[in-house]
């Protein structure tokens, strides 16, 4: 407002004011709204588009379980594994024999020789895969390293080299690694070949279960390693050897690796 040369007032509009309202008449509903958008608002927009980002994510993570599954079910054989270590460490449902079916075809027909670098599955499913591949064969094959269920070996030898024999041929029926020469130089060390000897001195005897046979075993090693089929005698010389033998590839990998007390 100002007064012109005569005295009178005059009403004066700003002209930013006027462009403002005509701008805000002339546009209908954008031109009102526009003023009303935030960075807030803004940056939420785009919400349904990162939701849809997560989904691919999703299933790619399924993808990554679903792989990772697969190669916790594969395992390379590595320097002193055995078929019974594998199968205990890992847990393998029907123990050194699930896995050594698995891989029949890879193993070949020795299940206690087996070679670093060799790729075995864990799964239950290559069991089949290689039953259907294998036909006849592996049935066979099968049917020759299966010891029949309830049939308890008896001790046929009475000299160390037949027990060690006979104890080695149970061990090849159950997976057990170890040689003639590793089990014959630890029974000199611990017993001198004598399958009734017993230490009744050291600790073990002072704890009430003294160390007993060729292979100097106490009850509840014997006990927790037994192999089935064999003697249920801690002083039988081939149940003695197998039992050993079973816990030394347990702890040490094989009784070839034993060479001192254990």
């Amino acid at each position: 407002m100002f007064r012109d040369l005569h005295g009178r007032v005059r009403h004066t509009f700003h002209t930013r004011r006027l462009s403002r309202i005509s701008l805000v008449l002339a546009a209908s509903g954008a031109g009102i709204a526009a003023p009303l958008l935030t960075a807030g608002s803004a940056s939420a927009a785009p919400a349904p588009a990162a939701a849809h980002a997560q989904a691919p994510s999703a299933a790619t993570q399924q993808v990554k379980s679903e792989q990772q599954s697969e190669a916790s079910q594969e395992y390379t054989v590595a320097g002193g594994d055995t078929l019974y270590r594998i199968a205990t460490s890992h847990d393998v449902e029907g123990g050194w024999k699930a896995v050594y079916d698995a891989n029949r075809q890879t193993i070949g027909d020795d299940p206690n020789l087996i070679r670093p670098g060799q790729e075995l599955s864990l799964s239950a499913s290559a069991d089949a895969k290689q039953d259907e591949s294998g036909g006849e064969e592996t049935q066979g094959a099968g049917q020759t390293a299966a010891q029949p269920s309830g049939e308890v070996h008896t001790t046929q030898s009475d000299n160390l080299d037949g027990w060690i024999n006979e104890a080695l041929g149970v061990m090849k029926q159950h997976g057990i690694p170890g040689t003639y020469e590793g089990i014959h130089r630890n029974i000199m060390r611990e017993s001198g070949g004598n399958p009734d000897i017993a230490n009744n001195w050291d600790i073990n005897a002072q704890n009430g279960t003294p160390s007993i046979g060729l292979l100097q075993v106490i009850q509840p090693t014997f006990d927790a390693y037994h192999v089935e089929g064999t003697a249920n005698d801690l002083r039988d010389p081939v149940a003695n050897i197998v039992a050993a033998c079973n816990y030394a590839a347990d702890q040490y990998g094989s009784i070839d690796n034993v060479n001192g007390p254990y």
